[in-house]
């Protein structure tokens, strides 16, 4: 009998990954886990996400979460899906403050990850979610603003043109529905349950990502709204 080993995802990224705000479910990565889990020859998901962390963080990360989950002897993940950059967008003290990493910054700074990442993996990386501006700011420090995550989005998929990775935009998608602020967990920046479905639901019909899991037979279909 042929052992079939299933590939592997690690997943990095923040509290979005961690599945904060929903307590439903465990936010979209860990309903991505369970879904694969239930398919034949499904793909093994690892959630990894910090709460908290940026561009920098993640980065710092990357060698040691992929080179620990390999489960057998020389094998290595294989693939990598990055979701980062909410917490880099933040404005600090004010809502004319600095970034926590300014753009040219954080674009050069995921130039550079994208290439570190791409000789470990294939790499895919996912968009950022919407803010409620009305209940900054954050912690009573951070100040999140629509058109600053709209930025750093733009910056994640000029990123990923470049170096040729698949790029799942999410911000206008959530946006164009009236009901996204129902969406956000009263702090205004983490998913609350219904977010994280909305998200759940848009990563697991993603063709890139389908075209890597080797699913598409599986899942055709819609997103559902």
């Amino acid at each position: 009998m042929t052992l079939v080993i299933p590939r592997k995802l690690i997943v990095l990224g923040d509290s979005g990954v961690v599945g904060w705000g929903d307590p439903e479910e465990g936010g979209w990565c860990e309903r991505l886990r369970r879904h694969w889990m239930g398919l034949p020859e499904g793909p093994v998901l690892y959630p990894l996400g910090v709460r908290g962390d940026g561009l920098e963080r993640v980065a710092a990360r990357l060698p040691a979460e992929v080179g620990c989950r390999g489960e057998l002897r020389r094998q290595r993940p294989q693939g990598i899906l990055l979701a980062v950059g909410l917490n880099d967008c933040a404005r600090v003290g004010r809502a004319d403050g600095r970034p926590q990493l300014d753009p040219d910054g954080f674009l050069f700074g995921l130039q550079q990850l994208l290439q570190q990442a791409r000789a470990l993996a294939p790499v895919l990386v996912l968009g950022l979610t919407p803010v409620d501006e009305a209940v900054m700011p954050y912690a009573e420090l951070l100040w999140y603003q629509l058109d600053q995550v709209r930025r750093y989005e733009a910056l994640l998929e000029e990123a990923c043109l470049e170096a040729d990775v698949p790029f799942l935009p999410l911000l206008e998608s959530l946006l164009s529905d009236p009901a996204w602020l129902q969406w956000l967990c009263p702090d205004g920046i983490h998913l609350n349950s219904e977010g994280h479905r909305q998200v759940y639901e848009r990563v697991r019909h993603w063709p890139a990502l389908l075209q890597w899991a080797d699913l598409q037979p599986l899942q055709a279909g819609s997103v559902s709204r």
